[in-house]
């Protein structure tokens, strides 16, 4: 970490992580049904999820998309009740 990383050895990972929709999502379903009592008819559902960013370094995108898979099949995602979708872009600091 004390080494000068290089812009382009840094990416960000943006994770997506949703209940299968096998899964009861008694949150999604009281939003649903308080946003139809708002007025709002035209819901059909609501799912409620997580989203995450990580930064991180890696030597190029194929090696980052690994370590972050590696990431949510052993720690961020119950993959038992939940699905997940990963986008690795550069890293642009702001």
């Amino acid at each position: 970490m004390g080494a000068i990383k290089k812009p382009e050895n840094i990416f960000i990972a943006k994770i997506k992580i949703l209940k299968r929709s096998s899964i009861n999502d008694p949150e999604g379903n009281t939003i649903a049904e308080a946003l139809n009592n708002l007025g709002f008819d035209d819901i059909d559902s609501v799912r409620i999820g997580k989203y995450i960013e990580i930064t991180l370094e890696s030597k190029n995108k194929k090696t980052a998309e690994g370590i972050v898979k590696k990431m949510c099949e052993t720690l961020l995602v119950n993959l038992v009740i939940e699905s997940y979708d990963v986008e690795i872009d550069p890293y642009i600091a702001k």
